[in-house]
Order: C-alpha cells, then sequence, then structure tokens
C-alpha cells in the first residue's frame, strides 16, 4: 500500500472549492494527490441550455449520445481546466486528464442508464509517472467501456476506482453532509464494511448516501486502506479528513468501527 490519497471533489464552483484547492496543494508537497472531480450541476445547466433533457436512475444520469457529448465537453473542458489552472494558482503543479487518456479507466457498461460505466480496472503507468515528477493529476470521470465506447462515470465511483487501483492509503470523498449517521440520527466518527452494509440493507443509509458508501467499500481493496466521508465546505475539510479521527466518517474493511 502507497502513502497516495485520492480526493474526490464536487462539481460546484471554483469559489466555493478554493480552500480545499489551497489545501490540496499543501498535502501535494507532503505526499502523492490524485484529485477526481464531478461536475453533475454544471452538466445539468448545459444540458437544460442545449434543450436536452437531464434525468436520474438510482442516482445515475442517464447518458444519452447528446448528454455524453456535454458530459466530455464540460467535464474533461470546463470543469477539468478550472481546477487545474486554480491548482496552478496556488503553487501546485496539476495536469489535467480523463478516464480516457492513455486508457486509464477501464469501464464496463451498467444496464439501464445508457452511455455510463462503472469502473473495473486502473492502468497506472501514466498516473505514476506523473506523481513520480511531482505533479498532481486531476482527473475527469470518463472511461471506455469493452466495446470501446467513451461512457461517462459518477465521480465516486470513478475515485473509488482509482483508490483501489493505485493502492491509496486513503480515499476522501468532499461531499454535503458530515459523514455517516445511525439510525438514531448520530455521526459516526468511524464504520467498518461489515456495519455499513448492514445499515445500507436496513434502510438507515438510503438516498444519495448509498452510491458514496458503495464507493467508499470499493475502495477498500488493500489492507490498511481507509475512505473518509467528510463535508468539503467546513473549514480545513481536507487536512481534517486527513488527521482528524473525529471528521467525517472513516471506512475500513475491519476494526473498531461502529
Amino acid at each position: 500500500m502507497s502513502e497516495i490519497v485520492v480526493v474526490k471533489l464536487g462539481g460546484t464552483t471554483l469559489a466555493d472549492q478554493h480552500q480545499v484547492l489551497v489545501e490540496v496543494a499543501k498535502v501535494a508537497r507532503k505526499r502523492p494527490v490524485v484529485l477526481v472531480h464531478g461536475g453533475g450541476k454544471r452538466m445539468t445547466e448545459w444540458l437544460a441550455r442545449l434543450g436536452v433533457e437531464t434525468r436520474f436512475e438510482n442516482g445515475l444520469r442517464v447518458t444519452d449520445p447528446a448528454a455524453l457529448e456535454v458530459a466530455a465537453a464540460v467535464l474533461r473542458g470546463v470543469v477539468n481546466s478550472e481546477l487545474v489552472a486554480a491548482l496552478r494558482d496556488v503553487g501546485c503543479d496539476a495536469v489535467g486528464l480523463s478516464g480516457v487518456d492513455g486508457g486509464l479507466l477501464i469501464g464496463r457498461r451498467l444496464e439501464n442508464v445508457g452511455l455510463v460505466a462503472t469502473v473495473t480496472g486502473v492502468r497506472r503507468d501514466l498516473l505514476d509517472s506523473l506523481m513520480v515528477s511531482g505533479q498532481v493529476p486531476v482527473v475527469a470521470p470518463l472511461a471506455r467501456d469493452e466495446e470501446g465506447m467513451v461512457c461517462n462515470v459518477n465521480a465516486d465511483d470513478a475515485a473509488a476506482g482509482l483508490a483501489a487501483g493505485l493502492g491509496a492509503r486513503q480515499m476522501v470523498l468532499m461531499t454535503d453532509v458530515d459523514g455517516i449517521r445511525d439510525a438514531d440520527g448520530n455521526k459516526l466518527d468511524s464504520i467498518t464494511a461489515e456495519r455499513a452494509e448492514q445499515l445500507i440493507a436496513e434502510g438507515v443509509i438510503r438516498g444519495g448516501m448509498i452510491p458514496k458508501v458503495k464507493a467508499a467499500l470499493a475502495a477498500l481493496a488493500w489492507e490498511g486502506t481507509e475512505a473518509i466521508i467528510s463535508d468539503g465546505s467546513a473549514e480545513n475539510a481536507l487536512t481534517r479528513s486527513l488527521e482528524d479521527p473525529t471528521f467525517g466518517t472513516r471506512v475500513s474493511a475491519s476494526g473498531a468501527g461502529a
């Protein structure tokens, strides 16, 4: 297992994420960082401008060829370029790419949601070469499926696939909630994979938290790996996610979690 940390950001505005990007630059001076980003809100805005319908199934955006064109333009073009530029402005040597570049993300097409894939493998050579040279890869969540078709990928899924494929020590999912809660509404500082699955089955973990928790579980491919779900809008969110065991919820394969 490496010291790599995979950080997933949502697709909100750069103004909202400035502090997190400053923290990414700070962490990257000490250990390798891979940044994965979403862009759902921006995509919805662009689709509306172009008159393309937005529809979701089980939390995944149904992506037809017209929606995929917008996804590629917004994710790989607009959002990725903005993040790379913003990181370079705060002294971080960042490089933008997507899961298609270098065959980085290997995908399998999901049923009933169009051109959407889940990550089944990672070709890490490109990322390794970038990280060895001290650069931070900024990855847009796109991948090619078994037939070579470019597909949209849920950003949490992409982050989990990269964390597992790279043997990352930590994965941080920056979101708009402060962590996983139990049946009484109490935030859990830590939780094991088994307990998380149980809470999903019981309906305690539900709605939009299900794909985030499942992504956290998918990242736990190596012994000692932990996935952290935390509130990206909190002060010093990334630093606290990595260092403060009471901030967010730490998900691990086994241990003393609730």
